[in-house]
């Protein structure tokens, strides 16, 4: 998936899109995709000044962003249909390694579970083949009110 079509199905957009391109999706169970970490993000002029570090809750909000993407890809959903996926939990998380400016974070989810409009996903980012983040994601679906 390009970035249009990314956004097709997310509602995020600039400065909160953080998926640049999904290279891999099957229906309800994994995807994998990237983001380019560029210096010309507005997080570091203050995280941290000399030394740019992309901060973990960007890297946890991208991989909870490629889960939402295979939610509503498996679903048949568009947001223009009116649904939004929401982080509902986050257990298990590790930060193993900084993320910086020209790196690019690979991003993957796996499909743990779906109960009614709750799910679970395994999720890692890494830079290269060294894992960055990694987390269990639980996701919930609604219609925007």
């Amino acid at each position: 998936m390009d970035i249009n079509e990314i956004m097709g199905l997310l509602p995020h957009r600039y400065p909160m899109l953080l998926v640049d391109r999904v290279t891999d999706v099957v229906k309800d169970e994994h995807i994998a995709g990237f983001k380019n970490v560029s210096i010309n993000e507005n997080i570091f002029n203050g995280h941290f000044p000399g030394t740019p570090i992309l901060p973990g809750v960007i890297i946890l909000e991208a991989m909870a962003q490629i889960s939402g993407i295979l939610g509503f890809f498996s679903s048949s959903q568009k947001v223009d249909d009116g649904m939004l996926y929401l982080f509902a939990g986050v257990d298990n998380v590790r930060f193993k390694l900084p993320v910086v400016p020209g790196d690019q974070l690979l991003l993957s989810s796996k499909v743990i579970s779906v109960k009614r409009n709750i799910w679970r996903f395994r999720t890692a980012a890494k830079v290269g083949n060294k894992l960055a983040s990694e987390a269990t994601l639980l996701c919930a679906y609604r219609y925007r009110d």
